[in-house]
């Protein structure tokens, strides 16, 4: 496991020219928001292809970054691309696609039922719960109604609203925390500055006020993500949600203040 954002690290580790792929998501995201260092994107990706590596990008969570998500939204050219949960609405569903070098690759290995229409026999991945009926359609419907540009315009401004709302609560209260947000998803941590990996992350989290601040939006009606602090925005999001959120924001921030515990 290389750190997210260490280049030398990253250099190191593929330097023998050994290792069949590096897996990564554009951004790390799992226990909030680990931006990307300037240059790494590039570094990975110049790495990778001199030391033969296939770069395997991740956009599970990511998706969320605009259309296409942040491999198209940053002009990323990894050698494979993968995605799942939100594609198919909480469905189980998954999609994967690969560049053409890599797909000529697979065509080279792969046996052939019908060559002629390069129709394969395998590409070892079972199809035995490929292609049901109730996740294509609801593939269809999430990518040709919900993950439309017009939506991503409402929710990456919803998005925008509730991070820049929340940094001005944070500034006035002179609170050592900050707000992250790639597209339609903001990420409020309790630390002074954003992490570079993960390491960053659970030296510097508060779990406790993590845990606080679940008890406490509950207690409001308002669901948080598990395991950390991030809000995604969805299509069926409004202004009025999001001011609502800001609302019970700055009452949580009062009480942490008023109890001494930041």
């Amino acid at each position: 496991v290389v750190e997210f954002n260490d280049v030398a690290a990253l250099e190191e580790a593929l330097s023998a020219g050994d290792v069949a792929c590096v897996l990564t998501e554009p951004l790390m995201t799992n226990f909030g928001m680990i931006p990307v260092a300037d240059g790494f994107h590039q570094a990975l990706r110049e790495i990778t292809r001199r030391t033969g590596t296939v770069l395997i990008i991740d956009e599970t969570h990511t998706i969320s970054s605009g259309p296409g998500g942040y491999t198209a939204q940053h002009g990323l050219e990894p050698d494979m691309l993968v995605a799942g949960k939100a594609i198919a609405g909480g469905i189980p569903a998954g999609v994967f696609g690969v560049s053409r070098e890599i797909a000529e690759r697979l065509w080279a290995i792969v046996p052939m039922v019908n060559p002629r229409v390069r129709q394969s026999a395998h590409l070892g991945i079972g199809g035995t719960l490929a292609g049901n009926a109730l996740t294509v359609a609801t593939m269809r419907a999430v990518l040709e109604e919900v993950l439309t540009p017009a939506n991503f315009e409402v929710m990456i401004a919803n998005a925008s609203r509730l991070a820049e709302a929340a940094r001005g609560i944070i500034s006035a209260s002179r609170l050592p925390w900050h707000v992250t947000q790639v597209g339609a998803r903001a990420e409020i941590m309790f630390m002074p500055a954003p992490p570079t990996n993960g390491a960053d992350v659970i030296a510097g989290r508060r779990g406790d006020l993590e845990t606080l601040l679940h008890a406490f939006y509950m207690n409001e009606g308002i669901l948080v993500t598990p395991f950390h602090t991030m809000f995604l925005m969805c299509p069926a999001t409004s202004p009025a949600d999001v001011d609502r959120h800001t609302e019970v924001f700055a009452r949580f921030v009062d009480l942490v203040r008023g109890a001494g515990v930041v």
